[in-house]
């Protein structure tokens, strides 16, 4: 495999070979989160297309927020302020996100259209809304995503 050089490349790589939007952000941060990325792409499966192609929370959205829980969040042994300091960078990285782009919902980032329906199904990939759009999205998710992991939050709201 060539080598990739950023975290933007590595997942735009892993989701221009069939994995979803909330693989491919998540995978990103492999070692950053401090697991294999064959474990990355297994727990973030699942929330693709808005979780299972529900089309509710963007899988992008998804697999950048569970980078920032695998890194920040509250564990077996941890104090409550782990939780409420993860749930802060969330909140910012939801905000910032919805600003960018005007939603975290998959089906309005997909200008409406339900992919559980054949018809909508094919004006997505008629339109390329897959790699003018969820690229876009995958982007943005990895740039929010090394942003809150390096900013200091100060207390906990």
């Amino acid at each position: 495999m060539t080598k990739i050089s950023s975290r933007s490349e590595k997942s735009l790589h892993y989701f221009r070979n069939h994995y979803n939007c909330a693989q491919s952000v998540l995978t990103a941060f492999s070692d950053e989160v401090r697991l294999p990325e064959d474990i990355c792409l297994r727990i973030s499966c699942a929330f693709g297309a808005g979780m299972g192609r529900k089309q509710y929370t963007c899988g992008a959205v998804s697999g950048a927020l569970m980078a920032l829980g695998l890194k920040y969040g509250k564990g077996l042994q941890d104090e409550e302020e782990k939780k409420q300091y993860t749930y802060q960078k969330t909140r910012l990285f939801i905000e910032e996100f919805e600003k960018v782009h005007g939603s975290v919902t998959c089906r309005n980032l997909l200008q409406g259209l339900d992919m559980s329906n054949p018809e909508d199904m094919n004006k997505i990939k008629q339109l390329g809304l897959f790699e003018k759009l969820c690229e876009q999205y995958v982007l943005t998710a990895v740039k929010l995503t090394e942003k809150y992991l390096r900013q200091k939050m100060v207390d906990p709201i």
